[in-house]
């Protein structure tokens, strides 16, 4: 049996932009990364730089190269209501995500002697911060901001097509260029596991 959807009706998101529920599990994922900064134990702290990092790193991968062409190939209803219900979800989970891993990191690499390298092992620390540097401005700058002016064009019942492609060009680039870095801050991270 299939079910079929009134488009009216999936537009509607669950509720506004800004979900207290999802502030406060950023606040809770925050206030551990400071607890494992805080308490100094190296295998807290690198569990939390791993699991902001796999998820950071996995959300990003899975929405630019799966969702995202899925997206492009629906009816402006059903990517209407996607995008209404998504949004909202991952407008303070990604956020929170690049600030531990990236924080974490820091002071994982100045609690292991990262940052007392000298050259050229260095040189994979300058790589992982630029790297990072790139995703958190891209992220923080242009993603976050676009994603909110999506949420606000499609939540408008006569949205309008050619202005969501316009915004969409760009960020689709950004997007590309994120799953790269990504991509890239694996494979760093894969010579910090083996060793310098």
């Amino acid at each position: 049996m299939t079910e079929t959807a009134n488009p009216a009706t999936l537009a509607q998101p669950e509720s506004g932009l800004v979900r207290p529920l999802a502030v406060a599990l950023s606040l809770i994922a925050l206030a551990i990364m400071v607890a494992a900064i805080v308490i100094g134990n190296q295998w807290f702290l690198t569990y939390v730089h791993i699991m902001a990092g796999v998820l950071w790193t996995g959300i990003d991968l899975f929405m630019g190269f799966i969702v995202g062409p899925v997206l492009r190939m629906t009816a402006l209803p059903v990517r209407r209501a996607v995008m209404l219900n998504l949004i909202p979800r991952t407008m303070f989970l990604m956020p929170s995500l690049s600030i531990i891993t990236s924080t974490s990191g820091w002071f994982l690499a100045s609690q292991i002697g990262y940052l007392d390298l000298g050259y050229p092992e260095f040189w994979w620390v300058i790589a992982a911060l630029a790297i990072v540097t790139v995703l958190g401005v891209q992220g923080l700058f242009y993603l976050l901001p676009t994603n909110i002016r999506l949420y606000y064009i499609y939540k408008r019942p006569d949205a309008d097509p050619a202005e969501i492609g316009r915004v969409m060009g760009s960020y689709i680039r950004v997007v590309a260029i994120q799953g790269t870095m990504q991509v890239a801050i694996i494979v760093v991270m894969a010579k910090f596991g083996s060793g310098l």
